[in-house]
């Protein structure tokens, strides 16, 4: 099959536990879209619904139990994940721990919006909110989800979960919605211990960032919605449990401020 402007990169090592199903949505274009898939490992999957053009997407998966896969309440029954046009994903997974050793690891999506920029990694991470290159510390045990569903356009998330070397191999989970536009978020949640993150914001151009570290249990719930942009921070590390939930409604004309850090 030879399609001109779509470039498709299929490379799937090891054994044939790993598979890649992407699917077009029906009567919609995939014109100029820039695939490239990698797993290298055992029981890797990738299930991608996609439609309109333009859009650019980059999924690696290393070691075992890795899954790129549709938000379960959207799935094949919807029109399918992604959705919109000119978006750029970057994802990638990573469990060092070998063969019936790795916990399964998630990223789901939605999008539905345009011209999103998303790079998330489990079990890898970055320098910071800029770095385009994922690293790892090779003490990696699985077990992280994502669950992301932007819906709007002209957003921006970077961001990673990871273990530390404390060899607990405890889940993190994170949530994060838009429904909005223009927003810029990093979220990093990392080191071992639970750490639970949900992002929400329905109101356009917030900038943030929230950090959860160190092998304390901690938790954050944050939702923002409001008339104005907010301009947000939340940090919280330690090895102690730390616990937080903030939801915030701005009304002043110039805008907000918040910035919360627990140690």
């Amino acid at each position: 099959m030879t399609v001109s402007p779509l470039l498709l990169s299929l490379n799937s090592l090891a054994d044939n536990k790993n598979s890649v199903i992407v699917g077009q949505v029906s009567g919609a274009s995939t014109d100029n879209l820039n695939l490239s898939i990698e797993q290298i490992g055992y029981n890797n999957k990738v299930n991608l619904k996609l439609a309109h053009n333009n859009n650019a997407l980059l999924f690696k998966q290393t070691g075992n139990n890795n899954e790129i896969s549709w938000v379960p309440q959207w799935g094949q029954q919807s029109s399918g994940d992604l959705d919109g046009a000119s978006n750029s994903l970057h994802f990638e997974q990573m469990c060092t721990r070998g063969v019936g050793n790795c916990n399964k690891s998630d990223i789901q999506m939605h999008i539905y919006g345009d011209s999103n920029s998303v790079r998330w990694g489990q079990g890898l991470f970055l320098t910071g909110a800029t770095d385009t290159t994922f690293a790892n510390d090779g003490d990696e045990g699985g077990g992280h989800t994502l669950n992301l569903d932007i819906h709007g356009s002209n957003n921006s998330l970077s961001g990673y979960q990871r273990n530390g070397n404390a060899n607990l191999y405890s889940s993190h989970t994170a949530t994060v919605y838009f429904y909005s536009d223009n927003n810029s978020f990093y979220v990093v949640q990392e080191t071992d211990g639970t750490k639970t993150a949900t992002l929400k914001t329905t109101n356009d151009g917030n900038t943030g960032s929230l950090n959860q570290s160190g092998s304390g249990a901690h938790n954050a719930s944050v939702t923002l919605t409001g008339s104005y942009p907010t301009t947000f921070n939340l940090t919280q590390q330690s090895n102690s449990a730390q616990s937080y939930s903030l939801t915030q409604n701005c009304q002043t004309s110039a805008g907000c401020s918040v910035n919360v850090t627990q140690n």
